[in-house]
């Protein structure tokens, strides 16, 4: 067993509750499963530093394994796309067959992540096959969504200079998480506007991982109200090792690192 050692570099993750349009959410499976989508994403220690990688997960669900994610940042020219992929193929995720894709285009503009083009994607059996697209048209500071989603959330929603999506907030929280860190973003995405707030623990943690364990940062979103949202990210590791969503205190979505490799 090793342990992989931390130093004072800069890291971080997202929650669940409030939008513009003011109404609170509640927590279901495919709610849980899209707030991880803001806690994948690789630890940089700058915005020049992308490098693309290929990470996948154990999803499970309530204490239960049921199924499998992937997390992939590649290069387009000179834009990135970072993608994520959950796949439930066991006990109550696996019964509603959910499959979750979600990716954002997006460029590096005086050191911020900006969003171009987001895409989600959900499939479950005969329940519902659900995609949803979003612009961010930075030349006429709105961003715009179309798709299978309410009218409300089909309006244009004025932009701020570091609006950001979900997958780009992890990118954002593990680029300036440092211990004892007090983080604020502001997340654009699906239509809805919220903020997000996030507090690094003081020091790391030993957290074991199948036959290692790794000194891991702990980062947690502290306005998400009854829906905790932890991720653990350890140095020289390029994607969170474990994210973990509670609801009212219970586990319910936890992804744990399985292995991860540079993209060609």
């Amino acid at each position: 067993m090793s342990t992989a050692e931390w130093p004072l570099r800069r890291f971080s993750w997202q929650p669940q509750t409030g939008s513009h349009d003011g109404a609170p959410m509640r927590a279901s499976l495919p709610l849980l499963l899209t707030s991880l989508m803001l806690a994948l994403a690789p630890a940089v220690s700058h915005a020049d530093d992308l490098q693309p990688f290929v990470a996948t997960y154990d999803a499970w669900y309530q204490g239960k394994q049921a199924g499998t994610a992937t997390m992939r940042l590649q290069p387009e020219g000179a834009q990135w796309r970072i993608d994520l992929g959950i796949r439930g193929n066991r006990g109550f995720a696996g019964i509603l067959g959910l499959n979750l894709q979600q990716d954002t285009l997006f460029d590096v503009a005086a050191g911020i992540y900006r969003p171009l083009r987001q895409t989600t994607t959900r499939k479950a059996a005969v329940f519902f096959n659900r995609k949803i697209e979003g612009i961010y048209d930075w030349s006429r500071g709105v961003a715009r969504w179309t798709g299978d989603l309410s009218k409300r959330r089909r309006d244009p929603v004025p932009l701020q200079p570091g609006d950001m999506s979900a997958l780009l907030i992890n990118l954002a929280v593990m680029r300036d998480a440092a211990p004892g860190a007090a983080l604020n973003y502001r997340f654009v995405d699906g239509g809805r506007v919220r903020d997000y707030a996030y507090q690094a623990a003081a020091e790391p943690e030993i957290l074991p991982v199948g036959e290692m364990s790794y000194s891991a940062l702990r980062v947690s979103r502290t306005n998400g109200g009854n829906d905790e949202m932890i991720i653990w990210v350890a140095a020289g590791v390029p994607t969170p090792i474990r994210i973990l969503q509670r609801e009212d205190g219970e586990d319910a979505v936890d992804l744990r690192l399985v292995e991860y490799q540079g993209a060609p």
